[in-house]
């Protein structure tokens, strides 16, 4: 860091904005051709048409016009251009050290798993149960007699936009039925009641009969038009969730070790900041809970495209990393399909942040991954069995790509961002972490952690350290600002693939 500007790596031909520059202004011997926002990318350099913009040391895209330097570089003259990976699979998998492990007070469940928070869920089958479902929970927080049993963090209900209309055989549809199952199994819930319609395509009864979908027993099933409708229904569910409760209940919680904690890494509302502060910091803080047996799952696949071959280097095996590259191919085909491209992001708003390319957006978000090995690749909403650092493909948009890893097993999520993302994700606490200090002061009620201060001189490292010490804070039971705002009801977003019919 020199005079407001920042240098991230010894080959980059850009350096990037730490304030606003004026047109004319001098900063680490570069004067500006024109005034660069705070955030945004600076030509270290003349840079001829089509040569490779360099940052992080790696390429982010190539000059269309002719840059000199001292110039704001950005959409206006630097595009994608070919770009080429080594994927060198397992080429640089080095396992971590081993470090004594931490501790945390959880909820422990009859198959081993461990949950944060003890909620009761109304589960949907189908959009047309979903407004059902919300009058249960409504009735329920009226009941007195529910409102009297302790050790509950609420009811939740689970509601969503599809189920019906859509293949019963497809890929949408397999990934609906991971998906509902995986919310069923989240050890975050003491229990679950799943409502349906009764004419659906997602049928309550193929949901309950493959397999045992609560292995404590705490599960319950109804229909509308089994029940005689809707008021009758509410009632038949106000005794259910009574019965559930007083099991749900017996729940304390106990000591037990942080490799028990799979944690959902994420970011959204990214700009020129989250590579350098946030994202790597929470990166150090996946290695240090992977180090502590603990598994960290990354994801949003379109927003590591450019970027993959940082994480086929790092594959446990032959098999993870071509596994990867699947679902990349998988996704290439995908948007094709549907006349879409996978170098249509960044969005607005991480433009406006600083972020040009899907390469340059990638390379920063790849870093919420640390230096572990990848030690596993998975499809949407399947159930992670292997600890460490993990991939779960998913979409890159936020609510949906957190459902995915919660029905995948995430019972925290913690998510970057730069320019405010506000959200949250029942059963699952959400983290907050803002990547800079301005907006982190604007945004207080929303942000748990400034990460602004590593360009102030706090390392990455004790970053890392402090959020590592949050995870387990909340995990223990203390309650992030969006569970405190309220947030959770509403981002539940399974993904649907395939044709709505």
């Amino acid at each position: 860091m020199a005079d407001g500007i920042i240098r991230l790596h010894a080959a980059d031909n850009v350096v990037i904005a730490l304030q606003d520059q004026a047109a004319g202004a001098v900063a680490g011997g570069l004067a500006m051709t024109g005034a660069v926002p705070r955030g945004h990318k600076i030509a270290a350099r003349d840079i001829a048409t089509g040569q490779k913009v360099i940052r992080y040391g790696q390429i982010i895209g190539q000059a269309s016009v002719d840059i000199p330097a001292g110039a704001h570089v950005h959409s206006h003259n630097l595009g994608m251009g070919p770009h080429s990976s080594d994927y060198a699979i397992g080429s640089e998998c080095r396992p971590l050290p081993a470090l004594p492990p931490q501790s945390f007070l959880g909820y422990h469940r009859p198959d081993g798993t461990v949950g944060t928070r003890n909620y009761l869920g109304i589960l949907t089958s189908v959009n047309c149960s979903g407004s059902v479902a919300r009058f249960i929970a409504e009735a329920a927080e009226k009941d007195p007699v529910l409102a009297a049993m302790p050790g509950l963090d609420g009811i939740v209900p689970i509601v969503h936009q599809t189920g019906c209309g859509m293949s019963g055989t497809n890929e949408g549809y397999q990934t609906l039925m991971r998906t509902l199952k995986g919310y069923a199994r989240n050890p975050n819930f003491g229990g679950i009641l799943l409502v349906g319609l009764g004419c659906e395509v997602m049928q309550v009864p193929d949901l309950v009969g493959q397999g045992r979908l609560r292995p404590d027993g705490n599960f319950r099933y109804m229909t509308i038009q089994g029940e005689g409708g809707t008021r009758a229904t509410i009632d038949r569910a106000l005794g259910v969730l009574r019965e559930m409760a007083e099991v749900a209940g017996r729940a304390v919680r106990q000591p037990a070790p942080v490799s028990k904690l799979m944690v959902g890494l994420q970011c959204g509302g990214s700009d020129g900041y989250s590579g350098i502060t946030a994202n790597p910091a929470l990166g150090h803080a996946s290695d240090l809970l992977v180090q502590m047996g603990g598994t960290t799952i990354l994801s949003e696949t379109p927003e590591i495209y450019g970027a993959e071959h940082l994480l086929t280097r790092r594959a446990v095996s032959r098999e993870v990393g071509e596994t990867l590259l699947e679902r990349i191919r998988w996704w290439e085909d995908y948007t094709a399909r549907n006349e879409g491209e996978m170098d249509n992001n960044p969005s607005p708003g991480n433009k406006r942040g600083g972020l040009t390319t899907i390469l340059e957006k990638s390379l920063g978000a790849v870093a919420k991954g640390g230096t572990a090995p990848l030690s596993g690749v998975y499809k949407f909403a399947e159930p992670i069995t292997t600890p460490g650092f993990v991939y779960m493909d998913s979409p890159g948009y936020d609510p949906c790509s957190v459902t995915g890893q919660i029905a995948s097993g995430a019972t925290i999520i913690v998510f970057t961002t730069g320019r405010g993302s506000v959200s949250g994700y029942k059963p699952s606490p959400c983290i907050k972490l803002a990547t800079n200090s301005e907006m982190y002061a604007r945004m207080r009620e929303d942000m748990d952690i400034n990460c602004g201060d590593i360009l102030e001189g706090v390392s990455i490292e004790a970053k890392g350290a402090e959020i590592l010490q949050k995870i387990i804070a909340v995990a223990s039971g203390e309650q992030t600002l969006s569970e405190e705002l309220g947030f959770g009801g509403a981002e539940f977003v399974p993904w649907q693939i395939g044709a709505v019919m």
